[in-house]
């Protein structure tokens, strides 16, 4: 039987560190684009398998990065909760797209040297 995961493109991944303690990567990233698509905090943790707590988290910790708010959220009631990106947020996930394809595009002929020359069983 083979190992799914073998033999997996190499891919360099963009993670930009704000000292002295966070980070803006993946995950947050991630985060964002699903609680733009579903509304919902909740909604998106659950997508990546996290509680709604470790999301709430998440999203206080974005929120304190920056100048601006870059997710909003209404509590529930007659209108029901949500959350959506602000203007900000948005802006945030269309550049840190926008770098990770400048990423790929600047390092695609060293990851691809580097693939050719990849141990066979990796």
């Amino acid at each position: 039987m083979s190992d799914p995961t073998r033999k997996m493109p190499l891919k360099a991944v963009l993670r930009i560190d704000f000292p002295p303690s966070d980070r803006l990567g993946r995950g947050k990233i991630q985060l964002m684009e699903l609680i733009a698509s579903t509304g919902s905090i909740s909604a998106a943790g659950r997508s990546m398998d996290m509680s709604y707590r470790r999301a709430w988290l998440l999203v206080d910790a974005l929120n304190h990065m920056f100048k601006q708010p870059v997710i909003e959220s209404q509590r529930g009631g007659s209108q029901g909760g949500g959350a959506s990106l602000t203007t900000f947020g948005q802006e945030l996930l269309e550049r840190y797209r926008g770098m990770e394809q400048r990423v790929d595009d600047t390092l695609k002929a060293d990851l691809d040297w580097l693939e050719a020359n990849r141990q066979s069983d990796q």
